[in-house]
């Protein structure tokens, strides 16, 4: 009789082809990484989280056929055959692949960073073209939309990359260079002279591949409009970090998508100017605007007439927003990075004694934000969701996609409900939820297999062991390896 144990691979026949879900053949380099790659899988014996927000189900067969799941059936033992690899997955967990939906490709650099919070000018996103692709598939990213693009032919040419097999990393949804107004933070970000050239700039990047726009803090109402109007007579979508113009507004011109949850609407900033970001960027409004208020209750009514969605990206927040919590610091994060990058890591982590004391209490805004978030769903709003891995440099690829999942928990959804906001949710905003975003028969195997109990610990999503893409299972810690000591670098 055979002995069973956890994750026993049991494989009488590999075949030579590799099994992408376009049909392409996967390179040597990207094989290395690849754990399980037959035309039939069956993973047995499975707790199911199908990503559709209904109740788990316990002991189940998930069957995998050439990159497609064939079915989801009661769980029972099943002998191996040729060209089949079963997985016997007692005690595991499966999900739907994460579709994150802010998601970067590049690092935030401060120049010269010290305790103080100093750094010298300017400010720079250098490219992770390397290793932000595997640690988001490590982590359980099958699908991301980049979210703003500092080096969009470098983004495109990588898309096509992973596509032909030539290199590890998720599906993703390129957004153009930012559309971002006469002045900003960064450096590297181009600057719209008026609204002609807002709706130039996203007819340029839409003809070369680009799928999605980002519009920044600075951007005017009359760019934005033009920048939306021309992107939906392409069939594409816009999305904004805003600041100078307020989701109200945003939501009349038209917008799809809003950024960073409620944390940067400045409609109620006491010095807030049309086309002007106020002084507090948000933060006065957030303090100001409680869940079940009059003025959150007609800001959630606007944003759900309008069908806009908001994308939640709070492990970017938690940090600056819960001033004085200990926030947890996972070992695999810290061998991520280069040291120059774990060493900013830590300046950002502890706030200098000499920093102003925040105005408008973080507690309170992120109590609020939270709240506002799950009002939003409530009413039926779609929440999506992806964690921003630059921030302060203190929110990685992958790492950052799981304790997304997690805050969703903490801040009030069940734990089936936050895998939803960060799977299927995201299919529906990308419009590619016949294909992926649930754990279904017909849709494309993009599965993640965690090693534990969600429904017990949501911090279990942490233990990712494989992540299955197009039926291909990539072996998670030998994607960590590879990046070890690089992000930050390349």
């Amino acid at each position: 009789m055979r002995r069973r144990v956890p994750m026993a691979v049991f494989v009488l026949c590999c075949f030579a082809d590799s099994l992408l879900g376009q049909g392409s053949e996967l390179s040597k380099e990207v094989k290395q990484y690849v754990k399980v790659d037959t035309p039939r899988v069956v993973l047995m014996h499975v707790r199911v989280i199908d990503g559709t927000g209904a109740p788990a189900v316990e002991d189940q067969n998930v069957v995998i056929e050439e990159g497609k799941i064939a079915s989801v059936e009661k769980g029972a033992d099943v002998s191996a055959t040729v060209g089949v690899t079963v997985l016997d997955l007692r005690s595991y967990t499966v999900m739907p692949g994460i579709v994150g939906m802010h998601n970067h490709l590049f690092y935030a650099a401060r120049p010269n960073l010290t305790i103080e919070w100093k750094s010298e000018p300017p400010t720079l996103l250098p490219q992770m073209t390397f290793s932000a692709p595997r640690l988001y598939l490590a982590g359980g990213v099958t699908t991301m939309r980049t979210t703003g693009s500092v080096e969009p032919f470098a983004d495109l040419n990588l898309k096509k990359a992973i596509e032909a097999g030539k290199l590890p990393g998720p599906h993703i949804d390129v957004t153009a260079p930012y559309l971002e107004g006469a002045t900003s933070y960064f450096i590297q970000m181009p600057r719209l002279k008026d609204a002609e050239d807002a709706r130039q700039s996203v007819a340029f990047w839409a003809d070369r591949g680009a799928t999605s726009f980002k519009a920044y803090m600075n951007i005017t109402r009359n760019e934005l409009q033009a920048a939306i109007e021309e992107a939906h007579k392409r069939g594409l979508k816009v999305t904004g970090h805003l600041c100078s113009v307020t989701y109200p507004e945003a939501a009349e011109l038209g917008i799809d998508d809003l950024e960073h949850g409620f944390f940067v609407n400045t409609q109620l900033d006491p010095d807030k100017k049309p086309d002007t970001c106020s002084e507090s960027e948000g933060e006065y409004t957030l303090a100001h605007m409680a869940p079940g208020s009059p003025e959150a209750k007609s800001l959630i009514a606007t944003l759900v007439k309008h069908k806009v969605a908001i994308t939640s990206t709070l492990p970017v927040i938690e940090a600056w927003a819960q001033p004085g919590t200990s926030i947890p610091v996972r070992q695999e994060v810290l061998d991520a990075m280069t040291p120059e990058s774990r060493e900013d890591f830590f300046i950002l982590k502890h706030k200098p004694q000499s920093w102003p004391t925040q105005k408008y209490d973080g507690a309170t805004r992120y109590k609020n934000g939270a709240g506002l978030e799950r009002e939003f769903v409530q009413a039926g709003g779609l929440l999506i969701a992806g964690p921003d891995p630059t921030g302060d440099g203190d929110v990685l690829p992958g790492f950052g996609d799981q304790r997304e999942i997690e805050l969703l928990v903490d801040a009030g959804f069940s734990p089936v409900e936050a895998v939803r906001i960060a799977t299927l949710n995201g299919a529906i905003y990308l419009g590619r939820d016949k294909q992926i975003g649930s754990i279904a028969a017909g849709k494309n195997a993009d599965i993640v297999v965690i090693k534990g109990d969600l429904l017990k610990q949501i911090s279990d999503v942490e233990h990712v062991e494989i992540v299955f893409k197009d039926g291909v299972g990539y072996d998670s810690a030998k994607l960590l390896e590879s990046v070890r000591g690089k992000y930050g670098q390349y």
